[in-house]
């Protein structure tokens, strides 16, 4: 049987505004991808809404993965656009070995911007741990 699973969180912008004011972009360069940060830089700078919505769709997501005791791998979670702007998720490396490990399936994330903050929902379905099917 699978079994949904739900991850939120919300990002205020002011979090954002801070990491880039204590040090510019280092910070950010640990938490998103060179393709995020591209996605994310418009003509007047960072897109603080855009930045704050990607930080909370990847805790959202790393919610998913239900595993205690582990931080969250900013740079295996990717939050890209699909045509249309659409948000997208890409796991690699442990972010991937962590959904495999928690019988994640496909995750949807959707993405809302509102002064002062941001959320995210991601949503996936999962199979329980004794329903796995064997190939």
């Amino acid at each position: 049987m699978d079994e949904g699973r739900i991850g939120i969180d919300l990002v205020p912008y002011g979090r954002v505004r801070q990491l880039l004011a204590v040090d510019g972009q280092p910070a950010l360069k640990r938490m998103l991808s060179a393709e995020e940060l591209r996605i994310t830089r418009t003509d007047d700078g960072p897109d603080i809404p855009g930045i704050a919505g990607r930080l909370a769709a990847k805790e959202a997501v790393f919610k998913l993965f239900r595993t205690a005791g582990q931080t969250l791998p900013w740079q295996d979670i990717e939050i890209l656009k699909e045509d249309g702007g659409w948000p997208v998720v890409r796991l690699r490396g442990r972010a991937a070995r962590l959904a495999a490990a928690s019988l994640v399936e496909h995750i949807a994330v959707s993405i809302a911007h509102d002064e002062p903050c941001a959320v995210a929902v991601a949503y996936c379905g999962a199979q329980q741990h004794g329903n796995r099917e064997r190939t």
